[in-house]
């Protein structure tokens, strides 16, 4: 797979799975431009990225304002956008339905669903007008089943799964591929978070619950959804479209 002269635009960039993302295409050969909110995170990830070029861009996914700057600044710079890796997001307090509070779910929906949207929204209208382009959601296991306690994450991803879909519809006449790929557990800061906010102190014990969930026992690592990523992006997978992937070490094969 091959992406010499291909430009990747990355949200969430500072996070494990936007690092391994970006490590996967700079080993292509791809131009990267990374985002994420903050500047010092930014700039210790990429120091871990061996690329070619490197355009590193901060703003906040779920201001629309910021957003079209960002995809304005990655087009200026580099004249074109190939591959729009749109990952970035956050899992929010653990609560159930009844104590959820709007506080939480607009902090959730502004990154996971806002922020989706305004990524899509912006790089679209890009790959609308190259006739070109490819974009991978980061959906997560969440968005197809429930989980107790997660109600704001969890319907934030079945949004995603939502809005994938309906934008590989209206972009495939215009030659733009649009997939999701849907993660079980990923041994990431954000799994840590996740556990801790579980069982707190039991830190130790939600995650030996969350790995028994999964047939294969353990967590996927950011590089496994990585390669996923950079397959979907490729032209090995240029009749996929609309499509989402699990990546969960067979927990799909334990529901409907």
């Amino acid at each position: 797979m091959n992406f010499e002269n291909k430009v990747v635009l990355i949200t969430g960039a500072a996070g494990g799975i936007g690092i391994a993302a970006a490590k996967a295409f700079a080993k292509e050969g791809a131009k990267l431009a990374l985002v994420d909110l903050k500047r010092e995170p930014l700039e210790k990830a990429a120091e871990s990225v061996d690329a070619k070029d490197i355009l590193l861009l901060t703003g906040n996914v779920s201001v629309e304002t910021e957003v079209k700057e960002f995809v304005q600044k990655t087009k200026e710079h580099y004249g074109q956008i190939d591959v729009f890796i749109n990952n970035a997001g956050i899992n929010g307090e653990f609560h159930n339905i009844t104590e959820q509070t709007e506080e939480n779910i607009k902090n959730v929906f502004g990154v996971n669903v806002m922020g989706v949207f305004f990524g899509l929204k912006y790089v679209l209208q890009i790959m609308k007008e190259q006739k070109s382009g490819v974009v991978v959601n980061t959906a997560s296991n969440g968005g197809l089943l429930g989980a107790p306690g997660m109600s704001a994450y969890v319907a934030s991803k079945h949004a995603v799964i939502g809005l994938n879909k309906t934008a590989a519809l209206e972009m495939a006449e215009y030659g733009v591929r649009v997939n999701a790929v849907a993660p079980s557990g990923v041994n990431t800061e954000m799994m840590r978070r996740i556990e801790k906010n579980a069982m707190g102190e039991k830190a130790e014990e939600a995650r030996k619950a969350f790995e028994a969930s999964v047939p294969m026992n353990r967590y996927a690592t950011a590089e496994e959804i990585a390669d996923l990523m950079v397959f979907l992006s490729s032209e090995k997978a240029s009749f996929i479209s609309g499509s989402y992937y699990r990546i969960d070490g067979g927990q799909g094969a334990t529901s409907v």
